[in-house]
């Protein structure tokens, strides 16, 4: 039987599961895997092994560093730290350019990060988003962590968020390059910049870009893929 792994560029919408799902009815395999779920709001790189073979293998990729180009909302509290929760408008501070490149440089290097509620960690045998669900939240362990990256992409701007119903006056938008570890929660992140800045946050969007060397720019989008020719782009 024909293995080898798949650069997918994941768009938004579907959850890894669906674009999974795809692949085996485009390949007839069933065995199939991924290196790292991507959210359905979340787009780019999924890295994903076909076959046996190569589903053996897929742990040797799951622990590579990852790399993301992120938007994150200053100004607006969402339950669950990305647009699928609820929103609120919160207050921001003035802030500038100098204050905000200081809070990011300050989550960088080696961290201890509490992951979020709505999160797939299991702690008494419960995963954290069937808790958060049911509107409980419990205390998380700190988890190691390394953020080698975490830097602007252009000029912050004042934005109305296209997930409230209002606008929420003082919210700002800023686009970041985020450079990590295995086992990052970039929303988590968000969260903690915006504690660090006096105010909330959340990420609004989140594209992968690397998985250690591989580059979402070699990637292949599911509606290239047929029966036909999905081989030819196994490596």
């Amino acid at each position: 039987m024909t293995s080898g792994f798949l650069l997918i560029d994941k768009e938004f919408g579907p959850t890894s599961h669906d674009v999974i799902d795809a692949l085996r009815r485009i390949t007839s395999v069933e065995k199939i895997g991924h290196a790292g779920t991507l959210d359905p709001f979340a787009s780019g790189l999924l890295f994903v092994a076909v076959g046996r073979e190569a589903t053996r293998e897929i742990s040797k990729f799951v622990g590579l560093d990852k790399e993301y180009e992120t938007t994150i909302v200053l100004g607006v509290r969402s339950t669950t730290l990305d647009p699928e929760g609820e929103l609120e408008s919160v207050p921001v501070p003035n802030l500038s350019i100098e204050r905000l490149g200081e809070a990011l440089q300050s989550l960088t290097g080696e961290l201890d990060q509490i992951p979020p509620m709505h999160s797939a960690i299991k702690v008494g045998g419960r995963k954290l988003y069937d808790l958060a669900r049911k509107g409980k939240e419990i205390e998380r362990k700190p988890r190691r962590i390394t953020i080698s990256a975490f830097e602007l992409i252009g000029e912050p701007d004042l934005s109305l968020s296209v997930h409230l119903p209002l606008r929420a006056k003082g919210t700002i938008k800023i686009h970041v390059r985020i450079a990590c570890s295995s086992g990052t929660y970039v929303r988590a992140l968000a969260r903690d910049l915006g504690e660090a800045l006096g105010t909330a946050a959340y990420l609004s969007q989140l594209r992968r870009t690397k998985i250690g060397k591989y580059d979402v720019k070699n990637t292949h989008r599911l509606a290239d893929l047929t029966p036909e020719n999905w081989t030819d782009f196994l490596f």
